[in-house]
């Protein structure tokens, strides 16, 4: 067993990137608080070949440097726009007609293990806060609320960790039904 040296990944030029087809997934980043996290997520959605990132409140922006450091480039080739609001950014997703899910432990959460996406609807997930989780504001915008089983002590997993299992999850369930 040898690693594959970068030229033998054969992945797209940015330019090949930008005129791929990209499942039909948005990204809704509420207020998460780490830049760091915020890469790692246009990272995941890179790789994954989602089809953009809403970044909503104290959420930072590119350029940034933190930002930088995780997504390693991943800002040039996804797309995504800012929105003061998070509320205003549901409801632009909304009126494009997508499913609307949040990452949230609610009394109405349905487990990930569980849960059928559907290639029929546009979707986009909301991840919330590193510590208030998604804003109380927009629950009752959500379509469903969907959770991750934990097996340890802690309540919640990092927001950067959540997406990839969430999004890898979803990619993955959409894929086969192509």
């Amino acid at each position: 067993m040898r690693k594959l040296k970068l030229e033998e990944l054969n992945r797209l030029s940015l330019s090949a990137y930008a005129e791929a087809p990209k499942l039909p997934v948005a990204v809704v980043l509420d207020n998460v608080r780490s830049a760091l996290n915020v890469g790692s997520v246009f990272r995941t959605v890179d790789g994954l070949g989602l089809q953009e990132i809403y970044l909503c409140g104290i959420t930072s922006r590119p350029p940034h440097k933190e930002i930088s450091k995780t997504a390693i480039g991943a800002t040039h080739s996804v797309q995504w726009q800012y929105f003061e609001s998070v509320a205003t950014a549901i409801e632009d997703l909304k009126s494009k007609g997508y499913l609307v899910l949040g990452i949230e432990q609610t009394n109405e959460s349905q487990s990930l293990e569980t849960y059928k996406f559907s290639s029929d609807r546009d979707i986009a997930i909301v991840l919330g806060n590193e510590v208030e989780g998604i804003s109380d504001e927009i629950l009752d915008l959500l379509d469903a609320s969907i959770e991750i089983p934990q097996y340890g002590t802690k309540h919640s997993f990092n927001v950067s960790v959540c997406a990839g299992m969430i999004l890898w999850e979803i990619s993955r369930q959409l894929r086969t039904q192509s």
